[in-house]
């Protein structure tokens, strides 16, 4: 709680003691701006803490110098060009070097932070708090809102800690993924409280379920991890179609795994994914070939094909009809039609999900605050003068891996800037 000295307007409020909202508290800080930074929730940086299992994958490289867009799922991805072009992933690791927090590149352009679990995450939590310190920001958590409005020229927010003001306010929110460490909708009733619309929101990076995974046995497979490509659609030119090569992994209760995740990104109700077990090998034309000289039974000609598949996976597929009958039957003796069969299943195994695991496991948002109503080059409202919205609440969503992340550093950064210099235009004239 607030001490009766302590004050009660400022510069700038923001909502939110996230990823987003401490880089924007940080930012504004530092130029000289005063600010306080609210959270409802007493433990702050919760979603930083469980990050990467722990290890916090804080950025990626491959968006670097590029334009980041084709790595965000938005109803307009381009908005993200300005934000990540000027504050950049080397921005972000130049800060993570001054602290001396090691780090390490693992797949594809991933950072993650390298010390044992747990304590890698909370380097990065106690950066970004301490960069808050050392801008004379002011921190209240386990603070309740009740309403915010804008009263002339600045905005007034009730709340547990009294009536606090501001020349500028900042929602840093987050979206809706894991209730459990204090997601709630508040940023979308903010800014619909102010007249923005909101994209329908909806769990993204998340596991599938499937209508028929127990009754055809799926679940016997649960554990399984396979390297494979997956993608929304088939049948299409490629460039049509959104894939990823990634690993799946099979559960009790449906599919998940990094090639999932991405995939749910982008999936719509009761639209099909296309899995191919065997990238890169056209398995209808490779099973005819090794027909014509070797007299392996189906299971031996799978494996050696394709040796990424287990072995537990391939029983299980030739226990199915029709190749069940065929298991000890030599492949010259096997009809080419199984064969072809077996192939194209493999190669294009095409399902319907039915759910996923909903918010509370899914890893981010997506949809939120139109950015049809924002300024990209600002992240401010273009409703209400100096409101602004950063990172998870705002319609962007990364991919996995240090995407979203980025976002939340970069948008933050460029909301602060923007601030900054308003403030500066302001006390010149």
């Amino acid at each position: 709680m607030k001490s009766s000295t302590s004050p009660t307007h400022f510069d700038l409020i923001i909502v939110g003691a996230g990823a987003a909202g401490m880089m924007a508290a940080s930012c504004a800080g530092r130029a000289g701006l005063s600010v306080l930074l609210l959270d409802h929730a007493t433990k702050i940086g919760e979603k930083i803490r469980i990050a990467g299992g722990g290890f916090c994958n804080f950025t990626n490289t491959h968006i670097d110098g590029f334009d980041a867009a084709p790595y965000y799922v938005s109803e307009n991805p381009k908005f993200v060009r300005y934000a990540l072009s000027n504050f950049t992933a080397n921005d972000f690791i130049a800060l993570v070097e001054r602290y001396q927090i090691p780090y390490t590149e693992k797949h594809r352009g991933q950072l993650f932070c390298d010390r044992e679990q747990g304590a890698s995450s909370k380097d990065i939590i106690n950066m970004l708090l301490n960069e808050c310190n050392e801008a004379a920001v002011d921190f209240r958590t386990g603070c309740k809102i009740d309403a915010i409005t804008k009263v002339g020229e600045n905005f007034q927010l009730e709340s547990s800690e009294g009536s606090l003001t501001a020349h500028s306010l900042i929602i840093a929110t987050g979206g809706l993924a894991i209730p459990k460490i204090g997601a709630t909708d508040f940023g979308y009733r903010v800014a619909k409280s102010f007249g923005h619309s909101i994209i329908p929101t909806r769990p993204a990076l998340v596991a599938l379920h499937f209508d028929f995974w127990e009754t055809e046995g799926y679940h016997a497979l649960a554990g399984i991890s396979i390297p494979v490509e997956i993608s929304t659609q088939s049948g299409k030119r490629a460039k049509d179609r959104i894939l990823f090569e990634e690993d799946l992994l099979f559960r009790h209760k449906g599919l998940s795994g990094p090639g999932i995740l991405q995939i749910s990104s982008y999936l719509l109700p009761g639209q099909a994914i296309t899995i191919n077990f065997a990238p890169g090998i056209d398995l209808t034309k490779a099973l005819l070939d090794i027909k014509q000289n070797n007299r392996y039974q189906i299971e031996r000609a799978l494996t050696t094909l394709v040796p990424t598949l287990p072995k537990r996976f391939v029983q299980f597929w030739l226990q199915k009809a029709p190749f069940n009958t065929y298991l000890t039957t030599p492949l010259p003796e096997i009809p080419n039609k199984i064969l072809e069969r077996l192939g194209e299943m493999l190669n294009q195994w095409h399902i319907i999900p039915s759910g996923t695991d909903g918010h509370k496991t899914a890893e981010a948002t997506r949809g939120g605050v139109n950015t049809k109503e924002l300024n990209p080059k600002s992240m401010e409202s273009r409703i209400v003068e100096n409101l602004y919205f950063v990172g998870e609440v705002v319609d962007v969503v990364g991919w996995l891996g240090g995407y979203n992340f980025q976002w939340a550093w970069g948008s933050a950064v460029c909301a602060a800037t923007a601030i900054v210099a308003k403030s500066e235009q302001g006390s010149s004239q």
